[in-house]
């Protein structure tokens, strides 16, 4: 199961927590808030496994807070 762990404000600073994750070896999704047909998108969700949450946190908290 999916288990959203960061909600970035553009999808550049998603790309961004992605391409951290993904180095580390997580498996991480994308996904828009908002209607992105309409391109009414509010932000971007970085969902990751539900096995994995508590590891992704730990990266992006020791990460971004540098």
């Amino acid at each position: 199961m999916w288990t959203v762990i960061y909600i970035a404000s553009s999808r550049k600073k998603a790309e961004q927590v992605k391409e951290i994750l993904s180095r580390e070896g997580i498996l991480v999704n994308i996904r828009p808030v908002g209607n992105s047909q309409l391109e009414n998108v509010s932000g971007y969700e970085v969902l990751v496994l539900e096995s994995e949450a508590e590891e992704a946190n730990e990266i992006i908290n020791n990460t971004l807070t540098r």
